[in-house]
């Protein structure tokens, strides 16, 4: 039956349990994650008495955790975007300035050593300057080596950072299902939910966030089932499953992050796109393997051209030009799964076709098929694989070997171990090939007033490009060469001999003679050289569309907006993130004047209902003693 001192009794517990709550709140004001917390109240069920119903106090029918699931989704989602463009943003901002800027750059580099290879045009007989040309390639060759190097450095520190990574999303996800068993135990217990422990799980899903895309269900029972990738489970009840790292198909020292089964593991790479994971994979993917493949791209480009150039033309020596620079072929690499011997050797067929992509080379059993490897998507190629008939894709030839079992990969890397492989090859100065390889000379006892031009050279692989040949004119419209045919003449038309094209303009008379000869001992001769210089810019990639000047001008341009793309994507979701934050703290946070309040508010509270038991007190006194009389 309800009385005035167990009414009173139930209300200062009752208050007690808001001051303690409050209390709570007060002393986690500063700690991450915490949300705020009420007391709420609820009358306790009258009882019946002769003329009606009479209350029975109080009491606390739930200690409420103030939280908005809508709000705290919205936190996780902007928290993982923030992530994902905090790691890109630091990696791009690095490659923008390690391309871009004039220290560390190609650019300035590139320009010295061709303003050097000028200078030997204007003066070809001077070994100084010669000499000084050998030093501009070696610095050009390091700052090629020294780049590709802090690519390298790059792509190792982002394996690492994705180790550190799965490291730490295994234990989240460990301390999220410990939390779920605990949750549930404690909801199992008593009916209420543990508040607490909530909050640090939602902490932790937070931190889970910031590192990978996570999607999140709970459960009837209390407990909240992770989700990553394409629905793969990390968290379900009390287990968590477990994320891996491992060397790639082929690359062991290049990392990818796998999901661990009973089955095995499954590489997730491409399915996770947010959070930091999604970063580093977004920046590997689509801005440092481009990079380094457009860098090793132009250094094919100086190397094979300009060896090309300079073997049109002839040395100090009187020899014809010879390599200037070294260079690799395109790197061949083998799939760890394979299990048949197939072998493969790739070669530059064609220049102005390379892409400087990588491709995967497949095994059906039958033929070899060719994919892009960042796309998958089918490269057309021609030719059976052999010596005499190689398989001819995107400008390179590929001959293939050994014995391939069905299924069997092999990946080309067509130009991204070019930067890594440029070397320079000619030791001797005087080996620059500075003058053209032939040269023309009209006789002097001419009678017509015929001139002839300097040579072009139009096939430097003519094996009688340095014979002596003879142009004799038989009449003023037809000559022979050395004595034979009869072929018609126009003026100023273009005329090939021996691999050299030269044109005679004027009117020759019948007996006229113009000679074709070796250019031997001309060292004066600078006109190889200026076709060296020019080399920079000459079409040459892309169809014979790109010089080497844009090639690298197009690698810094694609970097540089790439880069301040992510820095304004970057900058969007601070804002989100922080108003997100913002909404969090406000519907959540602990405001320490309304605490205080809330203090004084259960403190008076207390204080009344106290008095209530001290005037029950004194009723009793009072009842004693009246019966005592």
């Amino acid at each position: 039956m309800p009385n005035i001192l167990s009414t009173s009794l139930t209300g200062m517990l009752a208050f007690q349990r808001a001051l303690e709550t409050t209390g709570h709140n007060i002393a986690n004001a500063n700690t991450p994650g915490y949300s705020r917390q009420v007391t709420e109240f609820s009358a306790r069920p009258g009882q019946g008495v002769y003329n009606g119903y009479i209350g029975s106090g109080t009491q606390v029918s739930s200690i409420k955790r103030i939280y908005d699931d809508i709000i705290g989704g919205q936190l996780q989602t902007s928290t993982s975007s923030h992530a994902r463009f905090a790691a890109l943003n630091d990696l791009a901002s690095r490659l923008d300035t390690l391309i871009a800027d004039p220290s560390s750059g190609l650019n300035n580099q590139l320009q010295s050593f061709f303003n050097s290879v000028q200078d030997i045009a204007n003066d070809p007989s001077s070994l100084p300057t010669r000499a000084a040309l050998l030093g501009e390639a070696d610095s050009l060759v390091l700052r090629f080596s020294e780049m590709d190097r802090q690519f390298a450095d790059l792509d190792a520190e982002i394996s690492q950072r994705l180790a550190a990574a799965v490291t730490d999303i295994n234990q989240l996800s460990t301390s999220i299902a410990d939390l779920n068993d605990r949750i549930t135990l404690g909801q199992a217990a008593n009916g209420q939910s543990p508040n607490d422990l909530l909050d640090q799980r939602d902490l932790l899903l937070r931190d889970l966030a910031a590192l990978v895309p996570v999607d999140s269900v709970q459960q009837s029972d209390g407990s909240m089932n992770v989700f990553i990738g394409n629905g793969q489970t990390l968290v379900i009840g009390s287990e968590a499953r477990q994320l891996t790292t491992q060397g790639s198909e082929f690359d062991p020292t290049r990392l990818e992050v796998a999901y661990r089964t009973s089955a095995g593991t499954s590489v997730m790479d491409n399915r996770l796109t947010g959070g930091q994971l999604g970063g580093l994979l977004e920046f590997r993917n689509q801005m440092l393997d481009p990079a380094r493949q457009a860098l090793g791209q132009t250094a094919q480009a100086v190397a094979v051209t300009f060896n090309e150039q300079n073997a049109a033309g002839m040395d100090l020596y009187g020899n014809m030009g010879g390599d200037f620079f070294g260079i690799g072929d395109p790197g061949v690499t083998y799939s760890n799964r394979n299990s048949g011997s197939g072998t493969a050797e790739a070669t530059i067929a064609d220049l102005g076709a390379v892409t400087g992509r990588d491709y995967i080379l497949t095994y059906d059993g039958a033929a070899y098929s060719m994919l892009r490897a960042d796309t998958g998507a089918a490269v057309s190629m021609s030719g059976t694989g052999t010596v005499g008939d190689p398989l001819i894709a995107d400008g390179l030839s590929i001959v293939t070997g050994g014995a391939p079992a069905a299924g069997d990969r092999i990946m080309i890397k067509s130009s991204t171990n070019g930067a890594e492989t440029i070397t320079r090859s000619m030791n001797d100065a005087q080996q620059i090939a500075m003058a053209g390889p032939t040269r023309t000379l009209a006789s002097l006892s001419n009678t017509g007033n015929g001139s002839i031009s300097a040579t072009d050279i139009v096939d430097r692989n003519d094996p009688a490009l340095l014979n002596t040949a003879v142009i004799q004119f038989t009449g003023p419209a037809t000559y022979s060469v050395n004595g034979a045919g009869s072929f018609a003449y126009v003026s100023g038309e273009p005329i090939v001999v021996n691999g050299s094209r030269f044109a005679i303009s004027g009117t020759p008379q019948a007996g006229d003679e113009f000679t074709l000869e070796a250019n031997t001992g001309a060292s004066g001769d600078n006109r190889n050289g200026l076709l060296l210089a020019n080399v920079q810019a000459q079409g040459i990639l892309n169809g014979g569309t790109v010089s080497i000047n844009d090639s690298y001008g197009q690698l810094i341009g694609q970097v540089g907006s790439a880069t301040r793309q992510v820095q304004m994507n970057f900058d969007a979701q601070s804002v989100v993130k922080a108003n997100a934050e913002a909404s969090q703290l406000a519907k959540s946070g602990v405001n320490l004047d309304e605490e205080a309040a809330n203090l004084l508010k259960y403190q008076q509270a207390y204080q009344a209902v106290a008095h209530v038991v001290s005037v029950a007190n004194s009723m009793f006194d009072t009842l004693i003693n009246a019966t005592r009389r």
